[in-house]
């Protein structure tokens, strides 16, 4: 691995040798090899692991000591060597008074990488890509990797698959256990009903052939949903009998599960048998996304016996264990779910709210557009201490080379900026594109080759051009519409006219057509690179919200279907007044009327009514404040794609004040988002329902309801929504796109 990695970014080809025969000499081993070879560090490492690195002189020779406390220890102590060396084309470098002992503070720090046809670049890959990409993992601290058995929710086949799933699992499996690092096993149990014993006989036997095939399993991790759905009374004495059929083959392989996506009653029934059973067949306990309780409840509620690990999302970035906060609607019209997403300080955030919860993590990922979130999440794994930008650093001296271990770094976090506050004036995105242009400018044709850099550019030319795109469609709806305001004076075909040709040259005079281009030439050289699919029909990913964000890239950021559509219907109306009617109703949509109040849900800089409880750094999975969620679909006015909503059982609240003590109020509501078979109730201050329990429209429309006014006699209204308890999966359902309060 040293001399590969090093031959790569410099040319040279070290030698094995005496150490007589140089000035300069290399040594590593374990702590025992080297204190027999002479080499005994004066600073020993004390854990598993852990590593020393010094330089010393001897005899006039200089010489670099790594040594391990076992033999993962040498194999991360030359890690950071590498990631130390300044490697240039015929050079490399290291500081002389460079020296450390380190050892990581969590035993387990992982990623998955499941070759099946979800993901958006994996699939793709040979046995040498993997075996790169888990080097450049184990460079930065990664001890173990994480596949997906041949069956899970997936298409059993690619286009793109270069060998048999089974046979590739087989290959990566035999990688890890080359390198010494850890192998698991996702394995959901995706069979409809396990109460029936000839369904577990059938899953004991198909288990039991794939870990015939697989050469190195050290764990094997269930999840409880997300896909599979199982009550736990019949999940875990499944897994008692899989643990036997594991063992046959692997025996000392360890099993885990996760409640993800368990309801109230299936999750107290798991506590139940956790607390009371313990079963002595599972190892440990997975703190993953769909989960009812916090991480901190999961480790209160769960017996000291057993570890929990972390399972974080870190490759979405809507509808997801952590969010975006407060995204801009374009970006998920656009860039959606799966998009390249480099968020170094929220997630380093996120890692350390909890980090003394856990025995350490195996992130969830669909690809490499999370990679520098792996490289972030392994690094705080052996030093939560560690600094952001250090990480940073490290990770584009390593990658991209050391004259980039400042720029590259910042243009990381530039991204990640970019995707804050509104993006119609977030002055960033200029400013991430003019370095990003500057970098692809003046960069030599081996960087531009390097995969990283190209990722980088892709994004930085997006995000201009959604910015681009956004600027140029919202003037051009607000000059369609003062020619609606207009129709009185025009007539209403000739204002419907009119407005639909200012809106349509949005189509036919694109804008900042340069940076688009750019965005499809980064587009075909990562899938030349890593075969990065970022379009259906170029690529043939899987799908749009599986990482081919190319095929979204001119989505409308303004309200333009919507207005054509309603535009055709208005023209079908039998008369002049009726079609003045409709026009007036478009311009007035958001208009609550005198004395009224607006809110577009979703929309941070358009719902002041909205309570916040906790600030989203304090609560990523929005388990106590309410976040921005994001449903696109054809058609949809801009207003319904985001919408606020709570998830599980907490409330999502809108707070009014300074009301007319005298006047009565209508609430109008549109609720809105992906779970439409969910029952919503809204009550007013101290539990006056207004509306009881019942499922959201569908298709979408206004519903009204008249609050009491014996209720805002006060001047003051609190609504509070709830979803109906208990709710398992995702616990999305209270999803809310509009709201009118109307004074009449």
């Amino acid at each position: 691995m040293l001399r590969d990695e090093v031959e790569k970014r410099t040319g040279l080809r070290w030698q094995e040798g005496d150490v007589s025969q140089s000035n300069t000499a290399i040594v590593f081993g374990t702590q025992s090899q080297l204190a027999a070879e002479g080499y005994a560090p004066a600073q020993k490492p004390e854990k598993a692991e852990g590593y020393s690195i010094a330089i010393s002189s001897k005899n006039g020779e200089t010489i670099v000591a790594v040594s391990g406390y076992d033999n993962r220890g040498v194999l991360f102590g030359v890690g950071r060597l590498l990631r130390e060396f300044r490697m240039t084309r015929g050079a490399v470098t290291l500081d002389a008074s460079f020296h450390i002992v380190s050892s990581p503070a969590y035993p387990l720090r992982g990623h998955q990488m499941g070759y099946r046809p979800k993901v958006n670049t994996y699939d793709a890959w040979t046995p040498k890509m993997y075996e790169q990409y888990i080097r450049d993992l184990v460079v930065f601290g990664t001890n173990a990797i994480e596949l997906i058995p041949p069956r899970s929710d997936d298409a059993p086949t690619s286009p793109h698959f270069v060998m048999p799933q089974i046979k590739m699992i087989a290959t990566v499996s035999q990688l890890a256990k080359d390198y010494g690092i850890e192998f698991w096993m996702w394995y959901p149990a995706m069979d409809r009903d396990y109460s029936k014993p000839a369904t577990v006989q059938h899953a004991l036997k198909e288990w039991g052939a794939v870990f015939e095939q697989i050469p190195y399993i050290t764990a094997v991790f269930v999840p409880g949903g997300d896909p599979g759905h199982t009550e736990p009374k019949y999940l875990l004495p499944l897994l008692e009998k899989e643990t036997a059929v594991l063992h046959k083959t692997h025996p000392n392989a360890q099993m885990w599960m996760s409640p993800q996506s368990f309801n109230k009653k299936w999750m107290d029934e798991f506590l139940d048998i956790m607390q009371h059973q313990q079963p002595d067949y599972l190892s440990g306990i997975v703190f993953g996304p769909q989960s009812r309780l916090s991480l901190p409840e999961l480790r209160k509620a769960i017996p000291a016996k057993y570890p929990i690990r972390r399972y974080p999302d870190i490759t979405h970035s809507i509808r997801c264990q952590y969010p975006v906060p407060e995204w801009d609607v374009a970006y998920p019209l656009t860039e959606n779910r799966e998009v390249i997403n480099p968020r170094p300080t929220q997630y380093a955030n996120i890692f350390r709210l909890w980090d003394k919860d856990s025995c350490g993590f195996l992130t969830y990922s669909e690809g490499v557009n999370d990679d520098a979130n792996k490289i972030l999440w392994s690094s705080l794994g052996w030093n939560p201490d560690e600094k952001v930008i250090d990480v940073l650093r490290s990770y584009a001296r390593y990658f991209i080379g050391p004259e980039y271990e400042d720029t590259f770094a910042q243009q990381l976090l530039s991204l990640e900026r970019d995707w804050e506050g509104p993006l119609l004036t977030n002055r960033n995105v200029r400013t991430t594109l003019q370095k990003a242009e500057e970098m692809d400018k003046d960069a030599d044709p081996h960087v531009r080759l390097n995969w990283r850099f190209q990722q980088m550019l892709y994004r930085s030319y997006y995000d201009a051009y959604v910015q681009q795109r956004l600027i140029y469609e919202t003037n051009a709806e607000d000059r369609a519409m003062d020619v609606l305001r207009k129709a009185k004076a025009l007539g209403s075909e000739l204002a419907l006219n009119q407005a639909e040709a200012i809106l349509n040259k949005q189509v036919t005079n694109k804008v900042a057509r340069d940076l688009r281009a750019r965005v499809f030439e980064m587009a075909e050289a990562l899938y030349q690179s890593i075969h990065m699919q970022l379009s259906v029909p170029r690529y043939q990913a899987i799908s749009v919200d599986r990482g081919a964000n190319l095929d979204l890239i001119d989505t409308p950021l303004n309200n333009h279907d919507w207005l054509l559509d309603r535009f055709a219907e208005i023209r079908k109306l039998p008369n002049e007044y009726q079609r003045q009617k409709a026009i007036d109703a478009i311009v007035n949509w958001t208009n609550p009327g005198p004395g009224g109040f607006y809110d577009d849900l979703g929309n941070p800089s358009a719902e002041p009514h909205l309570v916040r409880l906790k600030d989203p750094m304090d609560d990523p999975e929005h388990r106590v404040t309410p976040l921005n969620g994001f449903d696109e679909d054809p058609g949809f006015r801009i207003s319904w794609v985001c919408h606020g909503e709570s998830i599980y059982d907490a409330p999502l609240q809108m707070h009014y004040d300074n009301l007319d003590t005298n006047a009565t109020y209508t609430l109008k509501i549109i609720y809105a988002g992906d779970k439409s078979d969910v029952k919503v109730r809204c009550v007013a201050d101290d539990g006056v329902e207004i509306q009881p329990f019942m499922n959201k429209p569908w298709p979408m429309k206004p519903i009204e309801f008249a609050i009491p006014q014996s209720v805002t006699s006060d001047g003051d209204l609190t609504l509070t929504w709830y979803q109906e308890p208990g709710t398992g999966h995702s616990g999305r359902g209270c999803q809310i796109a509009e709201v009118w309060l109307i004074r009449k």
